[in-house]
């Protein structure tokens, strides 16, 4: 079973691809840039408080929506993973982790996914989520690690380039955790309208990176002197360009094209980060680093070709996909 495909001007189509492989390939940068000065979970807290406010008031006002205590609990749970756990993890590696190499690192989130996916098919009794890996994947997997290796194995052992185990480390963890929410979220047995659920994560997952904030004993830090006119300048460009512009042209395109045609930002971001990163930031690019990114690139893009060709979809899928040919869907994507 498969949605069809809403017709589309080829003007917007290409709008809508260049805003999610520039935009989201850039806010790498941008967390880079913002994060020098500004503590990184206070100001990815402030970054979703604000962006998550702004789409939830305009849903409420102008789409009436009235989400069920359900959505609010598994969204409070995926905006955890998503926002605390893979956002916020990011930012924090950023603070030494140059933008280019973290986005690479990041880009093997499939990985996790394909693993995680499996572990989920082998703890359901009824085999009917998740999937096992074909031997394609299996390729792409191992592709993927070796690429990742020869990434960051060199400088790790090193200590150089601002990897370190524990920096590394934050950015694998970001991948699973992230992963791990996605996953979750689409299993929801009573998933929320797409932007309706992106609001409510933001929101929460605010809260959740609040907290974290605190622990991390951030405001005790804070000072006016870290809101330089180049990291608030990031900040915006994030608040208001990478949550709002790039995850409402990801939705649209969810909406206009085909998923495998969509998820191709998934191998494309690497390269824009890694081409802003050296052109604005000065950041260092060698071959090891170009060899490294084409086999996590090709390792990705087998894992993502090879799971498209997976015909099954669940039940949770299919209402899903129901809820967004609904007429109050199709005028929120639009």
């Amino acid at each position: 079973m498969s949605a069809q495909l809403s017709s589309a001007p080829r003007g917007q189509l290409i709008a809508a691809f260049a805003a999610v492989y520039v935009v989201w390939g850039s806010t790498y940068l941008a967390i880079r840039v913002a994060v020098e000065t500004i503590p990184p979970f206070f100001m990815a807290a402030t970054r979703f408080a604000v962006s998550g406010a702004l789409l939830y008031g305009f849903l409420w006002f102008t789409k009436k929506i009235r989400p069920t205590k359900k959505q609010w609990r598994d969204n409070t749970i995926v905006g955890g993973f998503l926002m605390l756990g893979g956002n916020g993890l990011v930012c924090w590696a950023e603070q030494t982790v140059p933008s280019g190499i973290a986005t690479l690192l990041v880009s093997a989130g499939p990985l996790a996914v394909v693993l995680l996916d499996w572990a989920i098919h082998a703890a359901d009794p009824a085999k009917k989520r998740g999937s096992r890996p074909t031997l394609p994947i299996w390729i792409g997997l191992a592709l993927g690690f070796a690429g990742l290796a020869l990434l960051v194995g060199p400088d790790v052992a090193h200590g150089t380039g601002g990897l370190t185990f524990l920096t590394v480390g934050a950015l694998i963890a970001a991948t699973w955790l992230w992963s791990a929410g996605s996953l979750y979220g689409r299993y929801s047995t009573e998933p929320a309208e797409p932007f309706t659920a992106s609001a409510i994560q933001m929101v929460t997952g605010s809260a959740w990176l609040f907290a974290a904030s605190l622990l991390a004993g951030e405001p005790s830090t804070l000072t006016l002197a870290a809101f330089t006119p180049k990291a608030v300048g990031a900040w915006v460009y994030l608040t208001l360009v990478g949550s709002l512009v790039g995850f409402t042209a990801f939705v649209w395109l969810m909406k206009h094209s085909t998923p495998a045609k969509v998820y191709t930002y998934t191998y494309v971001n690497p390269i824009v980060a890694v081409f802003l990163g050296w052109l604005i930031l000065d950041e260092h690019v060698d071959s090891r680093i170009f060899v490294a990114a084409s086999i996590i690139i090709a390792g990705v893009a087998i894992i993502t070709i090879s799971k498209v060709k997976k015909p099954a979809v669940t039940v949770t899928e299919s209402a899903t996909l129901r809820a967004s040919d609904s007429p109050a869907a199709a005028s929120a994507k639009t």
